[in-house]
C-alpha cells in the first residue's frame, strides 16, 4: 500500500484518462435546452456513442411503446421518445457506464453507485417541479453528477479507504471530513475539477464544489444547491444504493429551512420520489447492475 496519497492534480489527471467518461453529456444538455435544436442535431450527438444509440432504439421499441410500429432509424426513435426521455436515458447511460468500466475496484455492489445517483436525480427533479424555483432538468443533472468525484476516488484512492473509515470512527466526523483529513481533499473538490474539465456549465461545477459546504457557495448557485442538498437527504432516506459514507451525510437543516424545505414538505415529496424510482427502475431499485 502506498504511504502517501496522490495529489488532487494527480487524481484528476488519472480520472480523466478513465474510459467511458460522461464528457458527451454537456453537449447533449446544451442541445436539448436549445428550443431550436432539431431531432437530427440531437441524433448527431447520440450517434457519437454507439451504445447510447442502441439504447435509444431499444427503448423506443420497448414494451412501453407496444402497439406502435417498430422504428429502425435513430431520428424516429428520438421523436417517439421526446427530448425529456432522451435526456434521462442518455444521462443515466453515460454516468452508469463510468461505474461499470472498472467495477472491480469499487467498494460497493454493482449498480449501487448508479442506483443512488438516480434516486438523488429523481428527488432533485421532484423538488424542482414542486417549487418551480429551478429547472427540473438542471436539478436532475445535478443529482446525477454530484458524486462523480466519489466514484473517481474509489478507482484511484481505494488503498486509503480503510484509513478514511477509521478516521470517521475515531474523530467522529463526516466521510467528507475524513477524506480531507487523510487525502488532503474530498470528493466534491475532485468532482468539480472533473466537471470543469468536461466543460459542464459553470452552475454544475459550483454546486458540486460546494455541495458539502452550502453556506460557502456563491449566490447564483444557492437555489440549485438547496434543491440538491434536500435531494441528497431524500435519496439517503429512501435507501437504494446508499453505502457507508452515505449514512454519514451531514445535513444542514437551517439552510434547507431557509429555502422552504420543511420536514412536512420533504415527507410529501418522498412519496412521489419513491413512486418515480419504482417506475423507472422496477426490480433494479433493490439490487443488480444498472447496465
Amino acid at each position: 500500500m502506498p504511504t502517501q496519497p496522490p495529489s488532487l492534480d494527480d487524481v484528476c489527471a488519472r480520472a480523466l484518462k478513465l474510459p467511458c467518461a460522461p464528457a458527451l453529456l454537456p453537449r447533449l444538455i446544451s442541445s436539448l435546452q436549445d428550443s431550436e435544436s432539431t431531432a437530427s442535431e440531437i441524433e448527431g450527438i447520440i450517434t457519437l456513442d454507439s451504445s447510447l444509440a442502441a439504447a435509444t432504439l431499444r427503448l423506443a421499441n420497448s414494451a412501453h411503446y407496444a402497439g406502435r410500429e417498430p422504428v429502425g432509424a435513430l431520428d424516429e426513435a428520438i421523436l417517439r421518445l421526446g427530448q425529456r426521455e432522451i435526456y434521462r436515458l442518455a444521462a443515466l447511460a453515460l454516468v452508469s457506464r463510468w461505474e461499470s468500466a472498472h467495477h472491480e475496484n469499487l467498494r460497493w455492489a454493482p449498480g449501487d453507485y448508479s442506483r443512488h445517483s438516480l434516486c438523488t436525480a429523481i428527488a432533485a427533479e421532484v423538488l424542482a417541479e414542486s417549487t418551480e424555483r429551478v429547472d427540473p432538468s438542471v436539478a436532475y443533472t445535478a443529482g446525477l453528477v454530484c458524486d462523480l468525484g466519489k466514484l473517481a476516488l474509489a478507482y484511484i484512492c481505494a488503498p486509503f479507504y480503510t484509513t478514511i473509515s477509521a478516521c470517521c470512527e475515531v474523530a467522529p466526523c463526516t466521510w467528507e471530513q475524513a477524506e480531507k483529513s487523510v487525502l488532503g481533499y474530498h470528493h466534491g473538490e475532485l468532482g468539480a475539477r472533473l466537471l470543469k474539465a468536461w466543460r459542464f456549465p459553470d452552475i454544475f461545477v459550483q454546486v458540486v464544489e460546494h455541495q458539502l459546504e452550502p453556506l460557502q457557495a456563491p449566490a447564483p448557485a444557492l437555489p440549485l444547491l438547496a434543491h440538491l442538498h434536500a435531494a441528497r437527504y431524500l435519496a439517503v432516506a429512501l435507501g437504494p444504493g446508499v453505502t457507508e459514507e452515505g449514512f454519514l451525510f451531514s445535513l444542514h437543516g437551517g439552510f434547507l429551512g431557509e429555502w422552504g424545505f420543511s420536514t412536512d414538505f420533504l415527507e410529501e415529496a418522498m412519496i412521489e420520489v419513491r413512486s418515480r424510482a419504482l417506475e423507472r427502475l422496477g426490480d433494479k431499485l433493490a439490487m443488480g447492475p444498472m447496465g
